[in-house]
């Protein structure tokens, strides 16, 4: 009974790193889409440019121009804290695996114990610094739909101004 009793402790220390790992797995998918979505907008703004630079004919073309960089520029910012928040998901991962591993041999080799716990922790902190990174990214993304709100608010306004002007 004492070795059917061993395998259970074991299997139960174990638990708490796969469930880490999943939610990990779970938090890369979604983040990866975060990113995915931020090339697929930087795309968008990269045709816009070019037409807006290449002899495009319209109404307020400067304000355009000047919007499109400012959103470029805020996308990019994004893409640099959604990478650092992939990267910290990934070692946070790699370090959750590890920790698991390490749990498996220190049940047999009786080594290095402090080594689960201590890959744990630093899973647990590389985790916190990817889930702030993403609190940021958030907030970042929030920003630039509202100013983007504002601008297209501003280029109404510049459009009944116009008009209202050209009726006089």
């Amino acid at each position: 009974m004492p070795q059917s009793s061993f395998s259970l402790d074991l299997l139960t220390a174990m638990i708490t790193p796969a469930v880490l790992i999943s939610a990990c797995g779970t938090l890369i998918f979604s983040t990866s889409t975060r990113l995915a979505r931020v090339v697929d907008r930087v795309r968008e703004l990269t045709t816009a440019m070019d037409n807006l630079y290449a002899g495009a004919e319209g109404d307020f073309l400067e304000e355009r121009r000047a919007e499109v960089e400012r959103q470029l520029s805020m996308h990019a910012r994004r893409g640099r804290l959604i990478q650092w928040s992939l990267t910290s998901y990934y070692v946070s991962l790699g370090l959750f695996v590890g920790s698991a591993v390490a749990i498996g041999l220190v049940a047999f080799v009786q080594v290095a114990v402090w080594l689960p716990s201590t890959l744990g922790v630093l899973g647990t902190l590389a985790l916190f610094y990817a889930s702030v990174q993403l609190i940021n990214e958030t907030r970042l993304a929030v920003r630039s739909v509202n100013a983007e709100m504002a601008f297209a608010l501003r280029l109404r306004d510049l459009h009944v101004a116009r008009h209202r002007d050209g009726e006089r």
